[in-house]
């Protein structure tokens, strides 16, 4: 916690346990991040530091970044139980893409985007977590890797598949594209589009263009079993009916073929991520407990009753104070009614 009183989460590593290439992660990890400094949809890294350990032990890394309230995969697991609310999924889904944009500006391409590696910070939502992330060469649009990355729910099909078998992987920006179909299609539907496979069937099912990715025209909110191994409940009474632009949108990022899939820019600029801006209603000015606003009809009504009250034969005997309630009736009145 600083001066004012900000909490800061902090990720503590232990170097003795550490490989070569997980040390190489995390130094890249810090490095991103000190390129990322102050996108707003990038988490922050406050400071990083090497401290040495006792006896010639390695020590530690420590890392103080922004604290998330909650990452997107717990709340997706409270969400799955709910109808399907299209405000909601577009308010995070165009918060991941301009998270997502920021970094393929700057020529990176992430390589494993997942809903646990996003988090609301103070209710917007960030990217964090750079350890596989790696930067595009300049006069290149692809990075290779000599094997496997990412979490297979939403890993995309080049980089499971190996061409010729001994190829180097080819991830590009379109990589992350597919991952983000992945989430959106876990947003709608309540699990990801292989959820439902082993592991050995979804690094199959991913590369093969004649495995069909199904996109039901309804999704069905379902509730977690009490006991272990027991299928979630389907509350088939809360279903609804997925607008048809959405399932377009996830079947345009879910192209096996990378040249085929849409771009983020493209995405941004889809017309269901659009939200009119609603005008502020106009505020009430502040009135006494004598005050009322009256419109020009009900005014119309007040003179035409004064006018009336000074036509009748006794009215000059009213003194002021009858008056005044006379007057302070026919506005209770009015008020009342307006």
């Amino acid at each position: 916690m600083n001066n004012a009183n900000e909490i800061y989460a902090i990720k503590r590593v232990s170097l003795d346990k550490t490989d070569a290439e997980t040390m190489s992660g995390y130094m890249n990890e810090i490095a991103l991040l000190k390129r990322l400094s102050g996108n707003s949809r990038i988490i922050k890294l406050v400071d990083s530091e090497v401290k040495p350990g006792p006896g010639g032990t390695k020590g530690h890394l420590m890392l103080v970044m922004e604290c998330g309230e909650i990452d997107f995969a717990r709340l997706l697991q409270e969400q799955q139980k709910e109808p399907l609310n299209m405000v909601w999924v577009a308010y995070y889904w165009q918060q991941m893409l301009q998270a997502v944009q920021v970094i393929h500006e700057e020529k990176i391409v992430h390589s494993d985007l997942k809903p646990a590696n996003f988090v609301l910070v103070r209710g917007q939502l960030k990217l964090i977590d750079f350890g596989i992330a790696n930067a595009i060469a300049n006069d290149t649009t692809n990075i290779q890797r000599d094997h496997q990355i990412g979490t297979v729910n939403y890993m995309s099909p080049e980089t499971i598949e190996l061409p010729d078998g001994m190829r180097r992987l080819k991830v590009g920006r379109p990589s992350d594209v597919w991952s983000l179909g992945c989430i959106l299609y876990q947003m709608v539907y309540g699990h990801p589009p292989f959820q439902h496979l082993s592991v050995y069937q979804k690094m199959k099912a991913i590369p093969d263009a004649a495995h069909v990715i199904e996109f039901p025209e309804y999704a069905t909110p379902t509730l977690r079993s009490g006991s272990t191994g027991s299928p979630p409940k389907k509350l088939d009474h809360l279903r609804r009916r997925v607008p048809v632009y959405v399932i377009a949108c996830m079947k345009k990022c879910l192209s096996r073929n990378p040249k085929e899939r849409v771009t983020i820019p493209e995405l941004l600029e889809q017309e269901w991520l659009g939200v009119k801006e609603v005008p502020e209603p106009p505020r009430k000015p502040e009135l006494a407990e004598d005050e009322t606003i009256i419109n020009p009809y009900y005014m119309r009504q007040l003179l035409q009753y004064g006018i009336r009250l000074g036509q009748q034969p006794n009215s000059g005997d009213m003194s002021l104070d009858d008056l005044l309630r006379e007057a302070t009736r026919l506005v209770a009145e009015l008020k009342a009614i307006t």
